[in-house]
């Protein structure tokens, strides 16, 4: 039931992030002829959810932000412009992003995961990965899985 709540939330925000801008860009007149600068970027859309477990599954989001990268930054993310930054530098890809960072943490397990679910670019993302600990994920350095 969990599974079910935690992706109904991510489709209807990841819905809202992407298509909140087209419906009032559909309501509007044009001015010009010329299409309009926000309709020339692909969508890039993002619900990054965060949950103490093994998985996504078991876990449960305990937080969930959004992010949206074209035509500009936004969402709830707390750093908007730098995880939007880091993902173009990336392609994308947050598995680039999760990597090790130089951080000293204790063995402590205690499991927290993260997901990545929505689109970038015009193209489909779903990104689950499971940290030892809440320090081995802030030592990935990346301000994408900062928040």
């Amino acid at each position: 039931m969990r599974n079910t709540a935690r992706w109904a939330a991510t489709l209807g925000l990841t819905a809202a992030t992407v298509c909140g801008p087209l419906a009032h860009s559909a309501l509007a007149a044009p001015e010009t002829p010329a299409a309009s600068p926000a309709s020339l970027y692909a969508p890039s859309a993002l619900v990054l959810t965060m949950g103490h477990g093994e998985s996504a599954a078991s876990a449960g989001a305990a937080r969930a932000v959004t992010l949206s990268c074209a035509p500009r930054p936004s969402g709830t993310h707390p750093a908007p412009a730098l995880a939007c930054a880091e993902l173009r530098a990336v392609g994308g890809d947050p598995d680039a992003l999760a990597g090790p960072g130089d951080a000293l943490c204790t063995r402590q397990y205690d499991p927290v995961v993260v997901t990545v679910d929505g689109v970038w670019q015009g193209k489909r993302v779903a990104f689950e990965r499971t940290f030892a600990n809440e320090c081995v994920k802030n030592a990935a350095e990346s301000s994408l899985f900062t928040f």
